[in-house]
């Protein structure tokens, strides 16, 4: 195993470990105990939802936060909910993924030069993270920079935006202001890495029309051409 993958895999594991915020870890194990009549036969996560991707990736996505019956659900990011089927479908148009379906965590889905993680990892009530719960995880997102060789950050609406920045600029990254989001906004660190923004994919977005799915695939087809 290469030192690389090793490192991400470990990260992955203390990210599973994390009890950090007990009032999102509550909430995971309400849901997962709980759950949702659809999803009365399924045996949930349950709780903080690592990484997922190439970990060789030079893409790398920032969401918000797991969906409470999506990803807390099957224990992979973006997974089983319909935010994460706009996603998938987006990356395997830009061949990222080897497959536009997101099901559950063996359904074969492979990401390649690119990977997913999130401002939080925990899915939180009301799909909204505390300030001192995003704080708390950033430890996590700083670790998954740092170990990687990303030329492109996507940011996956406001949250995802904000965290990345704050991420950014803890690792001297960045400095100054930070840039104005926007559906389609690009800055160039000094480092000659690169930030897109992207409304994120949820229902709220995508019911109304406010993200299409060409104005996706125009995101990710900018990302292609990024990564140099």
């Amino acid at each position: 195993m290469s030192s690389q993958r090793a490192t991400w895999n470990a990260l992955n594991r203390h990210i599973v470990a994390c009890r950090r915020c007990p009032r999102l870890i509550a909430h995971c194990q309400q849901v997962a105990a709980q759950k949702r009549r659809a999803y009365a036969d399924c045996e949930y996560w349950g709780g903080p939802v690592p990484n997922f991707g190439d970990h060789r990736a030079r893409l790398l996505i920032v969401g918000l936060a797991p969906a409470a019956h999506g990803a807390n659900r099957t224990g992979r990011m973006f997974t089983g909910d319909r935010s994460g089927d706009w996603l998938f479908r987006a990356l395997a148009r830009a061949e990222f993924a080897n497959q536009p379906d997101a099901t559950h965590a063996q359904d074969g889905l492979v990401l390649s030069d690119c990977a997913i993680t999130a401002a939080c990892h925990c899915a939180p009530p009301g799909n909204k993270p505390q300030r001192d719960e995003l704080e708390s995880c950033r430890d996590w997102l700083l670790q998954t920079i740092a170990a990687r060789d990303i030329r492109v950050f996507l940011a996956l609406g406001q949250i995802g935006w904000k965290a990345l920045f704050d991420a950014l600029r803890r690792q001297d990254r960045h400095s100054g202001p930070r840039p104005k989001f926007g559906h389609g906004a690009a800055f160039q660190l000094a480092s000659g890495q690169w930030v897109l923004g992207s409304y994120h994919p949820s229902q709220q977005n995508t019911f109304t029309g406010r993200l299409t799915e060409p104005m996706l695939d125009d995101v990710f087809r900018r990302a292609r051409e990024l990564i140099v």
